[in-house]
């Protein structure tokens, strides 16, 4: 399938340590296969949910919906962002990021949180574009840059 072979980057990484405190930036993270993200909160062995993902590229629409230049990715509260491949095509699948292998759990549906934080219409501008969770089935670093694709 041409879908398949999509490339595309990390542009960005965030992780909290707590449940209600602002995403840490961070130009790499060390992805543990069954756990989670070294650092977040969410690390969750055999869960559903240890890696959040969301495309640029829908970062950038909600951004117009809301008649701003951009959105700060930490306001958004999900892992990494990515651009260049397409996370509406599944529903479940799997991505290599880097030298990681994350298994697509499903959907990632924003919360009411995003009125707090982007403001009235928050909510609705990101509704079908929330991302993605993930498990983690094989560890490593995930990078800013690394290679993203379907595996």
């Amino acid at each position: 399938m041409e879908e398949q072979n999509e490339l595309g980057r990390v542009r960005w990484i965030g992780v909290r340590s707590e449940r209600y405190e602002p995403l840490t930036l961070k130009d790499e993270v060390v992805a543990q296969a069954g756990i989670g993200l070294e650092g977040d909160h969410y690390q969750d062995p055999g869960g559903k949910r240890q890696i959040t993902l969301i495309m640029q590229e829908d970062l950038v629409s909600a951004a117009a919906d809301l008649g701003r230049e951009e959105i700060d990715p930490g306001l958004v509260r999900r892992n990494v962002v990515i651009s260049g491949v397409d996370l509406h095509r599944y529903t479940k699948g799997f991505l290599r990021i880097g030298p990681c292998l994350i298994e697509v759990t499903g959907k990632c549906h924003p919360c009411q949180r995003m009125e707090q934080n982007l403001g009235e219409g928050g909510l609705r501008s990101l509704a079908g574009r929330g991302g993605v969770t993930g498990r983690i089935l094989e560890g490593g670093v995930i990078q800013k840059d690394d290679l993203v694709k379907w595996a």
